[in-house]
């Protein structure tokens, strides 16, 4: 539905589905696309969006790093937010195996498919849900959702902070630049915090 308000073909909007397979980035792109915005500045953005799935690599490395290329690309695909959540608690609670990695498959391919058939049913239905529904805010309050109850710790906290201050200051800013700097403004912030609490705690424990 968001893909066919940003003037996207329905078709289109499918294949941008699966092809950009994380919500974030796929409503950063169409609000882009929607606004005109440059190429370059589109590509920058989303990829500023998904710098996160850098992490989630280096993390499940660790347990999938004994699989090949192909297994690990595939699943590379599938890691979204939800997956990585659900597979790592896996993985940090039962012993390692070589057969880890069928939990990342199970849990990605189910969103995966629950996500193409809900980006069907919203090309279909979405046209004859009425505006007055106001449906749009539901993208913002999923993701409080998602992001509130993960704040359980400083840094987490102060990115927070820090990127939606930035947000806010800089919204004024052409292309949506807003959304690059207010990311990279999170990315230093809960850094920067996690590198000091962590410089804090080791001379902590230093002292006699």
């Amino acid at each position: 539905m968001v893909g066919l308000e940003a003037g996207l073909t329905p078709l289109q909007t499918f294949f941008m589905s699966s092809i950009l397979f994380g919500g974030a980035s796929q409503i950063v792109f169409t609000q882009l696309y929607a606004t005109g915005t440059p190429f370059t500045i589109l590509v920058t953005t989303v990829s500023a969006v998904n710098l996160r799935h850098i992490l989630y690599g280096l993390v499940m490395s660790e347990y999938l790093r004994h699989l090949p290329l192909h297994w690990r690309i595939f699943l590379g695909y599938l890691l979204t937010d939800e997956a990585f959540a659900i597979s790592h608690l896996r993985f940090t609670q039962k012993h390692s195996s070589e057969a880890m990695h069928y939990h990342l498959l199970g849990s990605g391919l189910i969103l995966w498919s629950c996500w193409q058939i809900s980006t069907v049913i919203g090309i279909v239905a979405g046209p004859t849900i009425p505006d007055s529904f106001q449906l749009g805010f539901a993208v913002p309050l999923t993701f409080i959702a998602v992001v509130i109850p993960s704040l359980t710790h400083f840094p987490q906290i102060f990115a927070g902070v820090s990127s939606g201050t930035a947000a806010l200051i800089f919204q004024f800013l052409p292309f949506n630049l807003w959304i690059i700097i207010s990311a990279i403004c999170g990315i230093i912030a809960g850094t920067a915090s996690s590198y000091l609490i962590h410089a804090r705690d080791t001379k902590t424990e230093k002292k006699p």
